[in-house]
Parts: structure tokens; C-alpha cells; sequence
């Protein structure tokens, strides 16, 4: 069962913000967790290689797969009586390249006594979420539409995206970065441009998925801020020491500087934390709810997609978002505004402030000319 609310905001709820480290392009700001209660625990299943999901049985549209390349899974232990999770060992390493067949991208496991678990695909969650978006294509049969579009509605959809190792300085970045000791997770910006957010439950947790990152997958936005400007800009916040009479003197130059880099921070995530976002609840968990996430796509607009599994008062323990390129968010903003308008090309049109004969142009720029019959193609191209 899904629901969609409208009308949230996200929060980095029972969460602080350290000092940002900078090296290259990469400027990584360390999530910090003063309490981790322990009864939800986040841990590592290897793939390593292909993965196809099937989706049979999801609302969208039946019969669904989805296929990506998966290097791993994350496994969530909690408990309902807020005992202590235990974390287990891994369910799994496949050496090399392998093709894996999944089942869902949350599906329930046996746990251990008094606990309970269930597997997710991290990120892969937030993608289907945003490949399905108006999958079944036309719901009424208008001339304009091609029989494919009219059988298969969407299919194929695909995206691209860049493994986190692939690009440039990241992974020297993450080698060198200190992790604090309270450290749950990480904001990554690349030339100044939010990347991801990646926040797990426990600081034990994330020291052993740190890495993870490299496995991730990335737009090519990012990949190619990297190597366009392989130095971000440097922001400092001196301590003015002609206030330095004291230790509390100190402690406030401290706090001052400290507050510095917070706004700073918050300036840069304004296009994630300040925009209302649509919210799909995936799996209910006891006391959490694992939730995946996407904001209107204005193409004008930072757009970021993603999942994350919130406790009943609010505080985040887990979160993992992606951001979309403008070619994507160009994409699924023209899917948006064909489904508001029935699908009906005029209306759509006049919705978008532009003709017929150029909405069918941009659908082909965008990768969906196969939705329309081949004389409205030849048709916009002469106009």
C-alpha cells in the first residue's frame, strides 16, 4: 500500500551538522547523531554484478522489471520495543560480475528473535519510483499516439547515471576525510552543487558503509562539475582573537564560526530541504516507515530524488537521495505535464505556453518520439 503527501518538507530531524573538509572539487559535510538508540541497524549485502528486479505486483503497472547494475543491497534490523538490534553478519558475497534475480526493492527477511529485518536496494528504490512516473502512458486512445505507446505505454524507460568511483577525486576524497566518532552520515558537494545526502542510523553503521559511496550512482551533472572545476571556492570564517579574553570568549568565537559554516551549508541544500516534496510510503516497520521521495519537476529548478526511513517522531535514520540532471528533470516534467492534461497534445501545449508542432519536437528530444504515430513526427518536422 502507497500514499502520496504533498505538501512536506524535507529535515535532517535528530541530526547536527559538523565542520565541513574540503579537498579538490569535493566539499563533504559529516552528519553527527548525539543519540543512537541501536534499534535499527543498517548493514551491508554484497551483488557485486546485473541486477532485474521483478516488481510483479506493484500498483504501477503489473508485470514491471527493472534493471540495473546493483553492486549491493542494504539489509535494516529494528526492533519494536526499542531493545538493541542485532546487526548479523552478511547475507551474501558474489564474487565478481553476476546477474541477480531481486524480488521488490523492499521485500521483508526472517530475523532473529525479538528483531525484525527487510532488504532494500538503496537508491534503486528512489529511481523506479521516478522511472514509473506515468509509466502506463495515454489512458485514452487519442490519434496522436503510436500502438506501442498504446500497448506498452512507456516501456522502454531508462536513464543513465556514473558509478561513484568513476569520478574524478572522489574516492581519494572519501579516503582521506576524517569521520567523527558521532558521524552518521555525509553531505556531498561537487563544485558547490549538492550531490547526495547519505545518512544510516548508527555511527558504527556508517564507518562500515563509508565507502559505499564509490558504489553509489551519480548523474552526469556531477561527474562532469568534477572535472570542470576540479577546485571548489573557499569559504572561511576567521576567529577574531582581540575577542579572545577568555575560554567563554573562545567557546563563543567558536560557536560563532561553527554557526558560519551551518548557514553556508544551508544555503547550498536550499534546492533539497526547501522545496515540498511528494511522499510514497513503501514499507511500514514497526515504529519506522520507509519512505521514497521526489519534489515537482520545474526545469528551472534543483531536483532531487530519493528514499528514506523516518521513526514515528520524525527523526531521520535513514536517508540516501540523488540528483536528477536537467535533461531528467526535463523529462519527467514533460511526462508531468502530458498526464495533467489527459494526454490530450493540445491541452499540454497550451499548458506549456508553446504549439502542437513543438511539444512533438521536444518529446522527441527527450527520448519519447516512439509514443507518436509516425505521420505526427513527419508532420511537426515540416511546420
Amino acid at each position: 500500500m502507497t500514499t502520496l503527501d504533498c505538501s512536506k518538507n524535507l529535515a535532517l530531524r535528530g541530526l547536527r551538522l559538523g565542520a565541513p573538509q574540503t579537498m579538490g572539487a569535493f566539499r563533504i559535510v559529516p552528519v553527527l547523531r548525539d543519540d543512537a538508540p541501536g534499534d535499527l541497524r543498517i548493514n551491508k549485502q554484497v551483488y557485486g554484478g546485473y541486477g532485474v528486479v521483478r516488481l510483479d505486483g506493484e500498483a504501477r503497472s503489473p508485470g514491471l522489471t527493472y534493471h540495473s547494475y546493483i553492486p549491493h543491497g542494504l539489509v535494516v534490523s529494528h526492533t519494536d520495543d526499542g531493545a538493541a538490534a542485532t546487526l548479523g553478519a552478511r547475507l551474501g558475497h558474489d564474487k565478481g560480475r553476476t546477474i541477480t534475480l531481486h524480488h521488490r526493492m523492499a521485500k521483508a527477511l526472517p530475523g532473529d528473535e525479538g528483531a525484525k529485518r527487510f532488504r532494500l536496494l538503496p537508491l534503486h528504490l528512489a529511481m523506479e519510483g521516478f522511472l514509473a512516473l506515468h509509466f502506463r502512458g495515454p489512458d485514452v486512445l487519442w490519434s496522436e499516439y503510436s500502438k506501442q505507446a498504446e500497448r506498452r505505454g512507456l516501456d522502454p524507460r531508462c536513464e543513465t547515471s556514473r558509478r561513484g568511483a568513476w569520478i574524478s577525486g572522489f574516492e581519494e576524497a572519501l579516503r582521506i576525510f576524517e569521520i567523527h566518532d558521532d558521524q552518521v552520515g555525509v553531505l556531498v558537494f561537487v563544485a558547490e552543487a549538492l550531490a547526495t545526502v547519505f545518512v544510516v542510523s548508527h555511527p558504527a553503521d556508517y564507518r562500515a558503509l563509508h565507502l559505499s559511496l564509490l558504489e553509489d550512482f551519480f548523474g552526469e551533472l556531477i561527474s562532469t562539475y568534477a572535472l570542470l572545476y576540479p577546485e571548489t571556492l573557499r569559504v572561511e570564517s576567521h576567529l577574531d582573537a582581540s575577542s579572545m579574553i577568555d575560554l567563554d570568549h573562545l567557546a563563543q568565537e567558536v560557536a560563532r564560526v561553527r554557526s558560519d559554516w551551518n548557514e553556508h551549508t544551508e544555503l547550498l541544500t536550499r534546492g533539497l530541504f526547501t522545496r515540498p516534496v511528494r511522499e510514497e510510503r513503501v514499507r511500514t516497520a514497526g515504529r519506522f516507515v520507509l519512505q521514497r521521495f521526489y519534489p515537482d519537476f520545474h526545469p528551472d529548478e534543483e531536483c532531487h530524488i530519493g528514499e528514506r526511513i523516518v521513526r514515528d517522531d520524525g527523526t531521520v535514520e535513514y536517508l540516501k537521495t540523488f540528483r536528477l540532471s536537467g535533461a531528467q528533470v526535463r523529462r519527467a516534467h514533460l511526462l508531468s505535464k502530458l498526464a495533467e492534461a489527459g494526454w490530450d497534445l493540445a491541452r499540454a501545449a497550451a499548458a506549456l505556453a508553446t504549439t502542437k508542432s513543438d511539444l512533438v519536437k521536444r518529446l522527441v528530444n527527450a527520448g519519447f518520439g516512439y509514443l507518436l504515430k509516425p505521420h505526427i513526427l513527419r508532420g511537426a518536422d515540416s511546420a
